[in-house]
């Protein structure tokens, strides 16, 4: 297996995959990011919205912290795949809440897609372990 460069890359992803790898990776972890900052700000709306998920404010600084490590550890190209599996976890966990509430489920569940959905792009190695042939 070839190691990824700097830019995230291993085993001659095209340049137009790497980008599109990288957009599509990015834009569910400028959510999380901002859903995180939001914790740590704690506006009244987010606040008020804590309490009606059954979750206690208090910890909403503690959840900003286990959010945006998961998109640091996502962000970083040698622990992208990691950083998936956590952002993953974290979002089963948003998944849960809201199914429990029988809220709305499908945004947790569409940023997890884009999130591997850009490591697929990005990696020939991830793209290999797929069973899709063409």
């Amino acid at each position: 297996m070839s190691e990824p460069n700097e830019s995230g890359v291993a085993g001659g992803t095209s340049k137009k995959l790497t980008i599109a790898g990288w957009v599509v990776g990015v834009l569910p972890m400028a959510m999380l990011t901002l859903s995180s900052v939001m914790k740590f700000l704690a506006p009244p709306q987010a606040v008020d919205g804590f309490k009606h998920l059954g979750w206690n404010p208090s910890d909403a600084m503690v959840l900003g912290v286990v959010e945006l490590g998961c998109v640091v550890v996502y962000l970083i190209p040698r622990t992208c795949v990691l950083g998936a599996i956590l952002v993953t976890g974290y979002l089963g966990g948003a998944v849960a809440t809201h199914a429990r509430l029988g809220e709305a489920w499908m945004i947790p569940v569409a940023l997890g897609v884009a999130a591997w959905l850009g490591l697929v792009l990005r990696d020939t190695r991830l793209r290999a372990l797929l069973p899709l042939r063409g």
